[in-house]
């Protein structure tokens, strides 16, 4: 799925025909409340000069090649596009179709959604943070300032940190640890609020990002998993990370965008990647035991 603002900060949304029939005819439930937005099947592209200024991507890392497909028809000279997918390679495959320039970096940090079928709550919606690799304060780039005058006008959480490689990689941090070591364990943030055992699979696979971002040179340091611990602690203790709710849902999960990308940067750069190994393993075998491709 794929959000798209056109001119006048009206808010479509992208989706492939049958799902544009579902959302037409369900709408989502948010929080309770039953809410419609225009739906643009994909393969439909807009008519001449109106191609939509921004086009916020919001989907599973492994139906991304299908929403490139799926937009690909509405993204015009001068469309941004912010991916908000977990992980650190979304980007890159953006650009790949579309050209650097169009993709400032983007990711959303704070969100506690929890999501069944077509109804999803919340209590906190988050705050995206994007912006090119370095936004120094006072000098953003023209496509940064124009986003971030949009969701000023739209009501929009946002930061743009200066260094936005590095954000990226501390959510990335983050993910791999909490997200993965949830799923395998079936438990919410509460277990690892109170016990070390569990607080200790999740930190080992930090560690290991933590590891090549030192080889990398993307700034993480083992004082971004203590600031995660206190940020941890004051999260419910009953909420669930997106992964742990894929399996109980036995979706497929994005084990390949997290203990997968590990694996990958492990062996090109020499640094050892024993968790994710594991962790990698079993996640795969988690989704083979239930049919997930």
């Amino acid at each position: 799925m794929a959000s798209v603002l056109r001119r006048g900060s009206s808010v479509s949304i992208l989706a492939d025909p049958v799902r544009a029939r579902r959302y037409d005819a369900e709408g989502f439930s948010l929080n309770g409340e039953r809410v419609f937005f225009p739906i643009l099947p994909a393969g439909m592209p807009p008519q001449p000069g109106e191609n939509p200024d921004l086009i916020i991507v919001a989907v599973k890392r492994h139906h991304l090649e299908e929403a490139i497909a799926d937009m690909s028809p509405y993204v015009g000279p001068s469309t941004l596009i912010l991916s908000l997918l977990n992980g650190i390679t979304s980007e890159d495959d953006i650009a790949a179709a579309f050209g650097r320039e169009k993709i400032p970096y983007a990711m959303i940090l704070g969100i506690d959604a929890v999501r069944e079928g077509s109804a999803t709550t919340f209590s906190s919606s988050g705050k995206i943070h994007f912006g090119e690799a370095r936004n120094p304060a006072g000098a953003w780039s023209e496509k940064v300032s124009c986003i971030a005058e949009l969701f000023d006008r739209c009501g929009m959480a946002y930061a743009v940190p200066e260094d936005m490689v590095r954000s990226l990689w501390y959510k990335f941090m983050i993910n791999v640890g909490i997200n993965q070591s949830s799923a395998v364990l079936r438990a919410p943030y509460g277990l690892f609020q109170r016990l070390p055992e569990a607080q200790s699979v999740m930190e080992s696979a930090m560690r290991e990002v933590v590891a090549l971002s030192r080889v990398l040179g993307t700034g993480l340091d083992e004082g971004d998993i203590r600031s995660w611990g206190a940020t941890l602690a004051a999260l419910s203790p009953d909420a669930k990370t997106s992964m742990l709710q894929d399996v109980e849902a036995r979706r497929k999960t994005e084990v390949e965008a997290f203990a997968g990308t590990v694996l990958a940067l492990g062996e090109k750069s020499g640094v050892p990647t024993p968790v994710n190994r594991l962790l990698f393993d079993m996640l795969r075998a988690i989704e083979q035991g239930y049919g997930a491709k």
